[in-house]
């Protein structure tokens, strides 16, 4: 998964699921070059390189000139480089993740806008990239039945893109979501600015999502999510999540077992819940509440915090597993539990979702040599028979969901083995450069370069996880 989702991976399994990549990678040059083109001439606030390090310098503290040049990439190549005029239907300005990935995606989006907040003078720029949700969750809303109403899309395409990637598709493909992971974006955004006008505006939507995810993903009321697609093929449900995650290897889908089966229920639902997506859903749920604690509506807090509690218990008690020293995958109905253990099954640690006798026991499971590789951490354990150190989702690493488990893991004091996996990450970074995902063996940059979402490990640095990479916001004056 990720804001673009779906790369190449260079090893087949299975019968060789085809990918997000392969199947872009079919529309050729002519698509990547258009997106290319769009890049270089249409940003909204064209900057070279000098004026985007003058208007850094006074924002960060640092005395490392590597992690300086570092930063200045990431704002260059991930954030200002990719700022996109409107366009329909995507009435506000927005980013655009990068390489052959036209619109604007969610995972990306959020990670992105978490960045450009420490940038005075965005506010408006940052509330137009949500309107831009927004206002595509009113028009799939007017044009869908009841059950999919609240729906945000994977992607929002512009009427430009190429076949199949856009706009004019919207409703037909993607008819999947992705990581809900929009109110923690808002929330990050609105730490860094206090901008209640971004709150106020995107708390009825950001409710009507989460609303529509529950209803839509957690089949049995049990408080975890599975993944789905509306146009029943199995592999745009993965893209839902990590769309080549081993353990969704076999997914089926099936209708929702408490509708009547017929034209409004479909084989749309997937039969395995997955603790990456619950426990993204379970972090924007906590996110929900404070926006909502912070415009003073207790009452809409009040509706989500027993979602919470709900959702953390059946995490602990269905997806914990004490031997693999995190959370599993289950079926639906049988709540058994499916392996190998993934980084989907890290990443709840981010909302604090393990016990603290849990939270330990991912320290230690990711201490170990089959997570802690020489860049860490795979997205499948390497004692498992499906890693590959570069295959997609199959044993490669992906910063967004390293810095997920390792912010994580720093919140419940494990500061030692969280400093060492992330100081890994980045000297790799700093040394071959953003990129999309990387080789947990070797390090190789795979992928898009300067994909969006990557940017991510600007904040791993930001936010202490690495003893050894010290950047910070400078403090604003007065």
């Amino acid at each position: 998964m990720n804001g673009p989702t779906g790369r190449y991976s260079s090893r087949p399994y299975g019968g060789m699921r085809p990918t997000r990549r392969t199947v872009l990678a079919g529309m050729a040059a002519g698509v990547a070059s258009v997106a290319t083109a769009r890049f270089t001439s249409a940003q909204t606030q064209p900057m070279n390189r000098n004026e985007i390090e003058q208007l850094l310098k006074p924002l960060f503290v640092t005395d490392d000139p590597a992690l300086w040049r570092f930063t200045v990439d990431v704002y260059e190549h991930c954030i200002f480089g990719r700022m996109q005029p409107a366009e329909p239907p995507l009435r506000h300005a927005w980013l655009v993740p990068g390489g052959i990935y036209v619109g604007q995606w969610i995972w990306d989006t959020t990670f992105l806008t978490d960045l450009l907040a420490i940038v005075p003078g965005q506010d408006e720029f940052i509330r137009g990239i949500y309107a831009n949700y927004w206002e595509y969750q009113d028009r799939w809303s007017r044009a869908q039945p009841d059950y999919a109403h609240g729906m945000i899309a994977n992607f929002i395409a512009p009427d430009s893109g190429p076949a199949g990637f856009t706009g004019r598709d919207w409703l037909t493909f993607p008819a999947y979501s992705q990581a809900p992971l929009l109110a923690w974006g808002v929330e990050r955004v609105y730490r860094r600015t206090h901008d209640l006008e971004l709150v106020r505006a995107a708390l009825p939507h950001l409710e009507a999502f989460h609303d529509w995810y529950w209803r839509e993903r957690d089949l049995e009321d049990v408080g975890l999510v599975t993944v789905g697609v509306y146009d029943g093929v199995v592999q745009h449900a993965r893209y839902e999540t990590y769309d080549n995650e081993v353990d969704l290897d076999t997914l089926t889908l099936t209708p929702h077992p408490k509708r009547r089966a017929g034209a409004q229920n479909g084989p749309w639902y997937g039969d395995i819940y997955i603790p990456a997506n619950t426990g993204y859903l379970l972090l924007s749920e906590q996110s929900l509440i404070c926006l909502a604690e912070a415009v003073g509506d207790n009452a809409l807090a009040a509706r989500r915090k027993p979602i919470v509690a709900k959702g953390i218990d059946a995490m602990r008690t269905h997806m914990w597993d004490e031997e693999q020293g995190c959370f599993l995958a289950v079926r639906r109905g049988s709540l058994s539990k499916v392996k190998p253990a993934t980084i989907g099954g890290m990443v709840p640690l981010q909302a604090r979702i393990p016990t603290d006798a849990q939270a330990a026991r991912m320290a230690q499971s990711l201490a170990n040599p089959h997570w802690n590789t020489p860049v860490p951490i795979p997205s499948v354990e390497a004692k498992a028979e499906e890693y590959r150190s570069d295959g997609f989702w199959r044993g490669d690493v992906w910063p967004s969901s390293v810095y997920q488990t390792l912010e994580g893991l720093a919140n419940y004091g494990h500061r030692a083995i969280v400093s060492e996996l992330a100081g890994r990450l980045l000297d790799n970074a700093i040394r071959v450069g953003i990129s999309e995902h990387y080789d947990s063996q070797s390090g190789a940059p795979l992928g898009v370069p300067n994909l969006g979402m990557s940017a991510v490990q600007l904040t791993i640095a930001l936010e202490g996880l690495s003893a050894r990479h010290v950047i910070r916001v400078a403090e604003k004056k007065l």
